[in-house]
């Protein structure tokens, strides 16, 4: 029994309790369970993870103001409490096993934890990831969206690079790994997920072909970047807006971007902070509160080629 594993809770109503539930799934990266009462049509939203003592109210902090955030564009998750208490590490094993399941994406990928005994079908790639402390299971609509189109993208009779901006649990860049990118390349601004990042690409057999390191979009050059066929950016819409530029230079000519981690009332924004740089929507998909897009550039645009400085 781990003394630093604990149940992070949050207090809503019937009717936010999908929105609260994706909200701690892109935290947290694990799949919540709902209990709902139906005497005070209140749910409580949930998942388990370890923290020490002193993260609790940092963590806590970071929950209310995302509430916060959601209630500024619109979602009524009132009353929106937020618990953290201790648990004993085997409920959260468990809890595990029983939410997190097989991911069928298709005839060419499977995404399965190591207990799951499911077969993939002739001529699936098969991704084996645990539920862990990053995000990036699959289970995410935004972290599956991604998935879809790192299948759909590929060209088996061609030569494809792929690039996973904010990798998470490298779940992205170990897929186009399988899948056949080459070469595939990852970073993240947590030591933490890189860590996990790594450690997945061994447990998948792929860690010779990703080989996630410690990057900062925020900080990386706006010229002169390595471009890539296809980019995924499972970010946070802000971040996707202010550094639309350096993510832009690094998509190959003729290259696709994936754009994900968008709440529906935020896209729209989004959507035009591209479009202006001369980049189009060619296919999206809304799930719950959560919208993505696959952009490319619009022919004949030159804007995106010169990123402002």
């Amino acid at each position: 029994m781990s003394a630093n594993l604990r149940q992070v809770a949050v207090v809503t109503n019937a009717g936010a309790e999908e929105a609260v539930g994706e909200l701690l799934e892109l935290e947290f990266g694990q799949t919540p369970s709902v209990l709902a009462d139906m005497a005070t049509g209140l749910s409580t939203v949930s998942v388990y993870r370890e923290l020490a003592v002193a993260t609790v109210p940092r963590t806590r902090a970071k929950l209310l103001l995302s509430l916060r955030g959601m209630k500024t564009d619109g979602l009524d998750v009132s009353p929106g409490r937020v618990r953290i208490r201790a648990v004993p590490a085997q409920d959260w094993s468990e809890s595990w096993k029983r939410h997190f399941k097989p991911i069928d994406l298709g005839p060419s990928l499977l995404v399965k934890p190591t207990w799951s005994r499911r077969k993939p079908r002739r001529g699936q790639a098969v991704v084996i990831l645990d539920p862990g402390l990053s995000f990036g299971t699959g289970q995410h609509a935004t972290t599956r969206f991604c998935l879809e189109q790192v299948a759909a993208c590929r060209d088996g009779s061609a030569v494809q690079s792929f690039l996973d901006i904010g990798t998470g649990s490298g779940i992205l860049a170990i897929a186009a790994a399988k899948l056949g990118y080459s070469p595939v390349a990852a970073f993240d601004f947590d030591p933490d997920c890189v860590r996990i990042a790594t450690a997945n690409a061994e447990l998948n057999q792929a860690a010779a072909l990703v080989e996630p390191v410690l990057g900062d979009i925020t900080r990386l050059p706006k010229r002169g970047a390595v471009r890539h066929d296809l980019v995924c950016a499972n970010l946070i819409w802000d971040l996707l807006i202010g550094e639309r530029d350096r993510i832009l230079a690094r998509v190959a000519d003729g290259g696709s971007l994936v754009l994900a981690g968008i709440l529906r009332t935020q896209f729209e924004a989004v959507q035009e902070a591209y479009a202006a740089a001369g980049w189009r929507m060619v296919k999206a998909k809304s799930e719950r509160e959560w919208r993505s897009g696959l952009f490319r550039r619009a022919p004949g645009s030159i804007a995106a080629a010169k990123p402002r400085r």
